[in-house]
């Protein structure tokens, strides 16, 4: 098969590779129908964080159809149309139970290693090794579903259910008032979420405008352009000098943070899902003096895919709207150069 390897900062090459085996009873192979470059694989790309000595399997959203089952699987059957979360679960452990599947004790990462120290699988490659199908995986009903349907099915293996983490975090619900920091798919997914759970008004924080166009079809209700102190001063204007209840960061750095802590109200709400990047600190003596939480992380998506599944089947939210390039694997370097250049929000992967 060929898959996508990270040589080094800016280099990514679709490059022959083993095909994958049954290694285990508990095992499944999936062929990828789509796969996506996520903003977190940009930090790599980037050369930010996780830089290494030799060639790197990167990728970790996919959708794909099951070519083999190990004699251990029962869920999961041979020709299922179906979603990976980012990560592998079993979906049987205490933590998987209480809703916290990213901390599964037989967790595995894509492109790395699966619980046993076996290597995983890219998932920007051509096929998938599961460690755990009937865990990981989610049946999509009916096979191979419409090919206008992948997309959004594609962002409940991540971006989607990630920004729809924050505004669960931030306790969103029906009559909030919400800020989002950070205009990149996560984002713009946190203000779909947030629309969904009945927010009254979402403010996008994006200086970009088709960014800004996509945050306000997927419900935002004001747009902000400012950022540091003059952003902050925006939003406090906007809610009569207070601040909302609930802010999604959704970026990782230091400045993102510092962005959001500091435009909650008073008794408000950070939720955060940006991968922590650049330094992202928290100024304990201002929590403690505006009783803003701070509640979030790695998004458990494997336990939202459920909920969320039968609205993205009925057509009642497209969060796949938040790609606007689809390129061939083989030409995965445009893929990443686009989104690093922005000239992409969220580049789409097809065999």
């Amino acid at each position: 098969m060929r898959a996508t390897l990270l040589h080094g900062p800016g280099d990514v090459r679709f490059e022959e590779m083993p095909d994958p085996v049954i290694r285990d009873p508990r095992n499944a192979i999936v062929r990828v129908v789509a796969s996506c470059v996520c903003g977190s694989d940009l930090w790599r790309y980037r050369g930010i964080t996780g830089t290494a000595t030799e060639p790197q399997l990167i990728g970790h959203e996919f959708v794909g159809i099951v070519e083999e089952v190990g004699s251990d699987v029962s869920r999961v059957k041979v020709g299922d149309f179906v979603i990976a979360p980012f990560y592998d679960c079993d979906m049987t452990c205490e933590n998987c139970r209480n809703g916290f599947s990213t901390s599964c004790l037989e967790i595995g990462w894509w492109g790395s290693k699966d619980h046993a120290g076996h290597p995983t699988d890219g998932g920007q490659g051509e096929y998938v090794r599961i460690p755990h199908a009937d865990g990981s995986l989610t049946v999509v009903p009916g096979g191979m579903p419409d090919e206008a349907l992948i997309p959004s099915l594609l962002t409940l293996s991540d971006v989607f259910l990630t920004g729809h983490h924050a505004a669960v975090s931030a306790g969103v619900g029906t009559g909030s008032t919400v800020v989002v920091v950070g205009d990149g798919a996560v984002g713009l997914s946190g203000v779909l979420a947030a629309s969904r759970l009945g927010a009254e008004r979402i403010v996008a924080m994006s200086r970009h405008e088709p960014r800004q166009n996509l945050a306000r079809q997927f419900g935002a209700t004001d747009v902000i352009a400012a950022r540091g102190d003059e952003g902050v001063a925006a939003v406090k204007e906007l809610f009569g000098g207070i601040g909302p209840d609930a802010v999604l960061e959704c970026v990782g750095t230091k400045e993102s943070m510092d962005q959001a802590l500091r435009s909650a109200r008073p008794g408000g709400q950070v939720g955060f899902v940006g991968v922590p990047n650049g330094g992202p600190e928290l100024p304990v003596r201002t929590m403690f003096s505006t009783n803003v939480g701070v509640r979030g992380g790695v998004a458990p998506v494997r336990n939202y895919i459920d909920e969320l599944l039968p609205e993205v089947l009925s057509g009642a939210i497209e969060p796949g709207r938040v790609f606007d390039l689809t390129v061939p694997m083989a030409e995965v370097a445009e893929a990443y150069a686009a989104m690093d250049e922005r000239r992409a929000i969220k580049s789409l992967l097809r065999p």
